[in-house]
C-alpha cells in the first residue's frame, strides 16, 4: 500500500473518518459546524478516557467522591458566577461577506474569508467594530418563550460542584481536604469553531474542584498541577509534546492566586506553538463566596460584592452558609478551591494525534499506538483460514476473552489485510489460530508496535492479556 499523502492533519481527520472514530455531525445535510459524532471505535476510545481519569482521579482516592448535575441550571448561577456579564468574546462582521470573526484572530483587521466569497474588493477592511459577544447558549424551559423562563446551558460543568458543596459535605462523611469531580457535557457558542474537535460549540469535561484550608491551597495547586501533567505522560503523550505553562499575573482572572496550562503541541499549530490540553487553577475562596454572597468585582485589590446605585448586590448570593467548620481546627473558613479542568474532546483528539504512527516498512503503513489502557479494541481473533476446523477453535477462545474487554473476531480477507485493519484501529494484539493450533494447542499472538510474534498456548490468552493491558 502507498504510503499516505497530505499532511498529518489532514490524515489524521481521514482516518478518523474512514475508521469511525469521529465523524461530522448531520454530514448527510450538510454538517453543522462545531458539532461532532464518535463512531463505534471514538466512542469505545473517549470511554476508556474518562473511565481511566475517573478511576486514577477518583476511584483509587480516598479524598475525591463523585457528583453528576444538570446542563440547566437556575439563571441566577451564571449571574452570580460572572459568566452572565463576563463570559463573552469580542466579535467583528464582515460587511462584505457577511461571516462573523473573533478580533483576536484577526491580522490588521482583514476578513480572512476568500476572495470569492466576496461581492467587493477583499483587500479593504470591511469589518464592524469589536463588540461583546456572550458564549452561552440559551434556551427556554416551559411552555413559555418569555424573559422570565430564560435559562442557559451550562458553559462548564464547576458551578454545579460549587452550589452543591454543602450537600456533599452534609451528605458524606468526607472532610477537607477532599475533592469533588464530575464529568459531563458543557456548551459554548464559539464564534469560530476550528481544528476538527478542538474547539467545539459542544464538548465534554473532565473537572475537580479541591477544597482544601487556605493555609495549604498552594501546596494543593503544586501538587495538582504535577499530578494532572504525569497523567498524561502514563497514558503515552511524549513529555516532549507536553508543557506545563504558568500563566503570567496579565493573563490571570481577577480572583485567581495562580494557574497552569498544561499544553500539548497539535499538529494542525505552527511548528513550536503549543494548545491547551488543560487547565489547573487555584481560584481561592472566589466561587463559595460569590454563591454566598452575590456576585464579586476586584475593587483595590480585594474582592469585594458588585453593588448597584442602591447600595445592594446586583445579584444576590443563596444566602446560604457555605463556609466549613473543621474540627481539627476549630476552626470556620471558606475553602479555597484547586481546579483541576480538563476537556475529554480535548484530550480524546491529543491521544489520537499521539498514536498516529506512519510505517512505510509496513505492507499497510498508517497505525495507531494508542496506550494499552486506551486502545478501543483490546485484541483481535483470526483463524488463518474460515475453513479446516480453524473457525471452531478461534471462536470459543474469542467468546471467553470478550467476556472481559472487547475484542473482534475476524475470518475474512487476507491475515495481512487483517492485521492492517486492527492497526488502524489502535489494537494492540492479535492472535491467529491456524494448522499448528491443531497440532499442539498453541496459538500465534503479534504485537501491534513491534510486529513481533509469538506462540503461547492458546489456555494462556486470558492470562496474557490479564499481563499485558495492565501496564
Amino acid at each position: 500500500m502507498a504510503a499516505p499523502t497530505g499532511n498529518v492533519m489532514d490524515r489524521i481527520v481521514a482516518l478518523c473518518k474512514r475508521r469511525g472514530f469521529i465523524f461530522q455531525s448531520s454530514e448527510i445535510y450538510g454538517g453543522i459546524n462545531g458539532f461532532w459524532d464518535y463512531g463505534p471505535l471514538g466512542v469505545e476510545l473517549k470511554r476508556n478516557i474518562k473511565d481511566a481519569w475517573w478511576k486514577d482521579m477518583v476511584q483509587d482516592r480516598e479524598d475525591m467522591v463523585g457528583l453528576d448535575c444538570s446542563i440547566i441550571m437556575h439563571p441566577q448561577v451564571w449571574k452570580c458566577s460572572g459568566h452572565f456579564d463576563l463570559f463573552s468574546d469580542m466579535m467583528v462582521d464582515c460587511k462584505a461577506c457577511k461571516a462573523r470573526f473573533r478580533a483576536d484572530q484577526l491580522n490588521d483587521m482583514q476578513c480572512p474569508m476568500k476572495p470569492s466569497k466576496h461581492p467587493g474588493e477583499h483587500d479593504k477592511c470591511q469589518l464592524t467594530e469589536p463588540r461583546e459577544f456572550n458564549l452561552m447558549l440559551e434556551t427556554y424551559p416551559g411552555p413559555i418563550k418569555d424573559e422570565a423562563n430564560r435559562a442557559f446551558l451550562r458553559p462548564e460543568t464547576a458551578q454545579g460542584i460549587f452550589v452543591n458543596f454543602k450537600n456533599i459535605c452534609d451528605s458524606t462523611r468526607i472532610k477537607v481536604p477532599f475533592g469533588i469531580a464530575q464529568v459531563g457535557k458543557s456548551f459554548r457558542n464559539e464564534i469560530t469553531p476550528r481544528n476538527f474537535t478542538f474547539r467545539s460549540r459542544e464538548f465534554e469535561q473532565m473537572e475537580i474542584e479541591f477544597f482544601c484550608h487556605p493555609s495549604e491551597s498552594n501546596k494543593w495547586y503544586e501538587y495538582w498541577r504535577d499530578a494532572r501533567f504525569n497523567w498524561y505522560t502514563s497514558l503515552g503523550l511524549a513529555s516532549n509534546k507536553l508543557r506545563l505553562r504558568e500563566h503570567g499575573k496579565e493573563e490571570l482572572s481577577h480572583y485567581s492566586c495562580g494557574t497552569s496550562d498544561i499544553e500539548y503541541a497539535f499538529p494542525f499549530l505552527a511548528e513550536g506553538d503549543f494548545g491547551e490540553l488543560e487547565g489547573v487553577a487555584h481560584r481561592g475562596d472566589f466561587d463559595l463566596r460569590s454563591h454566598m454572597e452575590g456576585k464579586l468585582v476586584n475593587k483595590d485589590g480585594q474582592l469585594v460584592v458588585d453593588l448597584g446605585p442602591d447600595g445592594k448586590p446586583k445579584w444576590k448570593g443563596s444566602g446560604k452558609d457555605l463556609s466549613y467548620f473543621d474540627d481539627e481546627r476549630k476552626e470556620r473558613f471558606i475553602p479555597h478551591v484547586i481546579e483541576p479542568s480538563a476537556g475529554a474532546d480535548r484530550g480524546t483528539l491529543a491521544f489520537i494525534c499521539e498514536a498516529y504512527t506512519v510505517d512505510e516498512s509496513r505492507p499497510s503503513p498508517e497505525l495507531m499506538k494508542f496506550h494499552p489502557r486506551l486502545a478501543p479494541i483490546k485484541a483481535a481473533f483470526f483463524p488463518l483460514v474460515n475453513k479446516d476446523g480453524l473457525p471452531e477453535i478461534a471462536e470459543p477462545i474469542y467468546r471467553e476473552v470478550r467476556k472481559r474487554w472487547p475484542v473482534q473476531y475476524d475470518a475474512k480477507a487476507s491475515i495481512g489485510k487483517r492485521y492492517a485493519r486492527m492497526d488502524e484501529a489502535g489494537t494492540p494484539y492479535c492472535f491467529t489460530i491456524d494448522g499448528q493450533t491443531k497440532e499442539d494447542g498453541t496459538v500465534t499472538v503479534r504485537d501491534r508496535d513491534t510486529g513481533a510474534q509469538e506462540r503461547i498456548d492458546k489456555s494462556r490468552v486470558v492470562e496474557y492479556l490479564t499481563e499485558k493491558l495492565a501496564r
